[in-house]
């Protein structure tokens, strides 16, 4: 009962801003759940376009390094296990690329192995 009296002296800026805080929440609404028929997606990345950007970073991560050690920032041990843990990780990335490009040109050329036939026999 009591809100029915209150709702009877809504004066007309109360309603205007309740229509206002509908109006927003149904945007609200729409804006959080609506779905575009088309998303637009990055393009897809390959496994060497990863490694050459990890790559990449870890070469100017390695610069950057350098480049603390020698304003003075980093002493001589933390500089040496961080330098050797990013050296590491390039060799390692290093090592997958080029096991990614040899396996390319196996299969871009047809390479085998010598006395192996293509059916799975020995020549």
């Amino acid at each position: 009962m009591f809100a029915l009296i209150a709702f009877a002296v809504m004066t007309e800026e109360s309603v205007f801003a309740l229509f206002g805080c509908a109006l927003f929440a149904a945007a609200l609404f729409v804006y959080v759940f609506y779905r575009p028929d088309e998303v637009e997606a990055g393009e897809e990345k390959t496994r060497s376009l990863y490694l050459q950007e990890r790559k990449d970073a870890t070469y100017e991560n390695l610069r950057d390094l350098n480049f603390e050690y020698k304003a003075g920032k980093l002493s001589e041990q933390d500089y040496g296990v961080q330098r050797a843990a990013l050296e590491d990780e390039a060799a390692a990335i290093l090592a997958e690329l080029e096991s990614i490009e040899k396996a390319r040109s196996v299969v871009r050329h047809g390479t085998r192995r010598p006395g192996v036939r293509p059916s799975g026999g020995r020549a």
